[in-house]
């Protein structure tokens, strides 16, 4: 489904830009000359990202923006303004605004900072869904010995500012982790910042982690505050810290040394106090052997490590997992939970998931939308990707010829790696170390599974 974003600027000129540049990237717009009619215009259609001018007649952004927290907690706002200063971007950030970038803006940067805010506000909607379907509950669902070891953990911590490093494959609910540690901790109250470092180009991860001043490099047309900054008092978790570049990485050091911070192009320290919360799927040991990750980041950020197990480790967790998700994919289709066959939950349960619980929620919404009856039955179940019980896999040695068994070979492997990367086909690429061209050719010629793809 395409992504809606509302523009709202006085100037024509810059709405058809936007608009141009915006829909030929695959978005859908909206535009408003002015505050009001934007208002008007949120309140009539669903909206995922509103770029929003400070200058305007009749109503300012910052009254926008704050008529627009008011009622959409869940909207992400951008701010754009030609007359952008250190004290508007605070005051915009104070207001709840996403980011505030300056114009002319640079293309590769509004980019980025919709993506960014596309996925902020989805992370937001969960979260106030959650809170709104199991109100005092965390969404770590499940009551195996490790999940519960993991909770007495976060109960332990919580209180503390101890750093966290947690440790798991992709899609075992590892930011779930963080937040929980946030809601429970004395900043609870304040802000909670995520930065998926794997997301972000190397070229822009300092800027993205301690902001820049202007003119420090191509395109740093304003200055940037970053997100070390935005966490100040609060909570950053660097999710995928393992994919950080080292020249980052040692600046994240000092700040976790000194509590104070440069931004990239400047030469004035800032002191901020911020909890740091890291979370990665490699080990990070190894990579400190392969020169990949240093070694004296590991050990500050490892103060309380966190393992988060695979559902294949915690199997009796799946069947209440499926209930869950069964109910909250009901409810967000406006339909009745529907019931699953004992057979259907037992194939599910057996299933090694190497997507985690990102991938059950996937796969259980999919039997939800596909299934004819009021009931999941067992051949409703999809067995793509690598949801195929091992006795089914187990049987590629079964091959008559050595070129057939080397296809089946690579397309399990590719499979595994795709459902690793939650579908991403240029992460999965970039794993690989091969190029993203040849994957799309072996996806297509293996008809793999990328529907849950964030390319």
């Amino acid at each position: 489904m395409s992504h809606r974003i509302l523009i709202v600027d006085d100037e024509e000129s810059i709405r058809s830009s936007l608009q141009r540049l915006l829909e030929y990237k695959g978005y859908e717009t909206l535009s408003a000359e002015d505050g009001p009619r934007a208002l008007q215009l949120l309140a009539e259609e669903p909206v995922d990202v509103v770029l929003l001018d400070i200058k305007m007649p009749r109503m300012d952004g910052i009254e926008v923006l704050q008529r627009i927290r008011e009622t959409y907690a869940d909207l992400s706002v951008v701010m754009i303004s030609a007359h952008g200063t250190i004290e508007t971007a605070v005051e915009c950030t104070k207001h709840g605004a996403f980011d505030f970038l300056e114009k002319p803006w640079d293309q590769d940067r509004l980019l980025l900072t919709i993506r960014n805010a596309i996925t902020q506000r989805q992370l937001v909607r969960e979260k106030l869904e959650l809170q709104r379907t199991h109100p005092g509950h965390d969404e770590m669902i499940g009551k195996s010995a490790a999940l519960q070891d993991i909770r007495d953990t976060i109960e332990r911590v919580a209180q503390t500012d101890a750093r966290l490093l947690i440790v798991g494959e992709n899609g075992t609910g590892k930011e779930l982790v963080a937040r929980a540690v946030h809601d429970k901790s004395r900043r609870a109250g304040m802000t909670f910042v995520e930065v998926n470092c794997a997301a972000i180009p190397e070229e822009l991860i300092e800027s993205e982690l301690f902001g820049h001043v202007k003119g420090s490099f191509t395109g740093a047309i304003a200055n940037r505050t970053g997100k070390f900054e935005q966490a100040d008092a609060g909570t950053l978790f660097l999710d995928e810290i393992g994919d950080m570049s080292l020249a980052a990485q040692a600046k994240v050091l000092r700040v976790l040394q000194e509590g104070k911070l440069e931004k990239v192009g400047g030469n004035e320290t800032r002191l901020v106090d911020v909890r740091v919360i890291a979370a990665t799927n490699k080990d990070l040991l190894e990579e400190a052997r392969r020169g990949q990750f240093r070694e004296d980041l590991y050990y500050r950020l490892n103060v309380v490590p966190i393992h988060v197990p695979p559902l294949r480790e915690r199997r009796d967790d799946i069947p209440l997992l499926v209930d869950y998700f069964l109910e909250r994919v009901a409810e967000s289709l406006g339909q009745r939970p529907k019931a699953i066959a004992p057979d259907a939950r037992e194939i599910l349960r057996r299933q090694d998931w190497p997507g985690n619980v990102r991938e059950l929620r996937n796969v259980v919404e999919r039997m939800v939308i596909l299934s004819r009856g009021g009931q999941i039955e067992p051949h409703e179940v999809p067995l793509d990707r690598s949801a195929v019980p091992r006795s089914t896999r187990d049987d590629i040695m079964g091959h008559a010829t050595f070129q057939a068994f080397k296809e089946d070979a690579e397309r399990r492997f590719l499979m595994r790696k795709l459902a690793e990367n939650d579908g991403n086909v240029s992460k999965t690429a970039r794993v690989l170390e091969m190029q993203r061209s040849n994957l799309y050719k072996k996806i297509e010629k293996y008809g793999l599974d990328t529907r849950s793809a964030s390319d």
